[in-house]
């Protein structure tokens, strides 16, 4: 007896339009990947941009007048929104926008245009601090109402008549033990700040200013915020000490001793 060989029988032809149906889904997917991807991109950048408009920035340090508290090129992290609630403090490290006169004219950024585009695209998120060459970072020394003056025979600064021991963070020269090379005794006007570099022979900060329109002090106008962290490079990552004890013995500018 014969046998015969059964062939299955070919698949019908889908039909064209459950063809184009499930294409034009490969489509739509497609674009709402896409779609989705630049929502979710969208809000990344808007959060990042809001974080870093109202609670912290970054910034790196261009100058060694802060040395050996803040290296030059640190990357720090600077807290805006803490202050505005708690205040400021003697000690604290602070940025501040030039109070007018502190740094030379800014030179036009002669960079080609894409790159100041890409480098303005990573500021919004924090990952480059192009202002930073238009900001300053320096230690509060005097409070509004403080009187503060240097030197006492032992060269230390005297805020309200109570000399400070700096010695945890100062910078000095071999040879020199007096905390500035230059006198100074002034009183801090209300909304403003007295501050000092830590590498105190090699900082312009408020001593050398008072030939300037604001007479050497900062604004409280002017400050970003105070900084509390070393982000960069990675074997000097840690929080920035304020060094509160130092000045823990200050006593309000009405209850401070006469001179």
């Amino acid at each position: 007896m014969t046998s015969e060989k059964t062939v299955p029988a070919a698949p019908a032809p889908e039909p064209a339009a459950r063809a184009d149906h499930r294409a034009g889904g490969r489509r739509r997917s497609g674009w709402g990947f896409l779609r989705d991807l630049a929502v979710i991109v969208l809000i990344a950048l808007v959060a990042s941009f809001l974080i870093k408009t109202f609670i912290v920035r970054s910034f790196y340090i261009p100058s060694g007048s802060m040395e050996h508290t803040l290296e030059v090129q640190d990357r720090i992290l600077v807290d805006e929104i803490t202050p505005r609630f708690t205040g400021y403090g003697h000690g604290d490290v602070v940025v501040f926008r030039d109070p007018g006169g502190w740094l030379p004219p800014q030179r036009p950024d002669t960079r080609p245009a894409i790159v100041q585009g890409v480098d303005w695209l990573l500021s919004l998120v924090g990952l480059s601090a192009p202002d930073s060459d238009d900001h300053l970072v320096k230690r509060i020394i005097g409070m509004p109402g403080d009187r503060v003056v240097c030197c006492n025979a032992i060269g230390q600064i005297t805020v309200n008549g109570v000399p400070i021991d700096e010695t945890g963070y100062l910078e000095l020269p071999a040879g020199q033990t007096a905390a500035s090379g230059d006198d100074f005794d002034v009183v801090v006007p209300d909304g403003s700040l007295w501050v000092l570099g830590d590498n105190r022979y090699s900082s312009k900060d408020s001593r050398y200013n008072q030939d300037q329109p604001g007479s050497g002090f900062v604004p409280l106008d002017n400050v970003v915020g105070r900084a509390f962290l070393i982000t960069w490079p990675f074997d000097r990552f840690g929080f920035i000490d304020g060094h509160a004890d130092v000045f823990a013995g200050i006593p309000e500018p009405a209850e401070a001793p006469e001179p």
